[in-house]
């Protein structure tokens, strides 16, 4: 099992930043990709960015050149610093993380979510 704590959401104006944490514990494999996705009230939740083991990153269309993300592979946590935010982003803000065991078995896990409203 893994368990994510993410931290760092908020209300900002639109043209701020923050920049969200996510921490993870437990049984946690060298194979893995973390990351982000949002769910705004009424869509379905979406990619956001995520970073894989070996540096490769993903992110999504809307967020390219405003959001990086990050990883401390020490401290087990991945950041995502977002800059430039609009009022479309506003939204709740998931914590991913999916890893590979030994078996060749894909797990996926989720955080609780974090808030993030960009209103001025």
């Amino acid at each position: 099992q893994v368990q994510l704590v993410e931290s760092g959401g908020g209300l900002v104006q639109p043209g701020g930043s923050l920049r969200l944490s996510c921490a993870a514990s437990g049984s946690i494999f060298s194979i893995n990709t973390m990351g982000w996705y949002r769910q705004a009230p009424g869509k379905q939740r979406e990619l956001v960015a995520t970073r894989a083991d070996t540096g490769t990153t993903n992110y999504a269309d809307s967020v390219k050149g405003r959001f990086t993300i990050s990883r401390d592979n020490a401290k087990k946590t991945v950041y995502l610093q977002m800059n430039s935010l609009k009022p479309e982003d506003t939204a709740l803000y998931y914590c991913y993380h999916k890893q590979l065991d030994g078996l060749g078995r894909w797990y996926v896990y989720w955080g609780q979510g974090t808030q993030v409203t960009v209103s001025s």
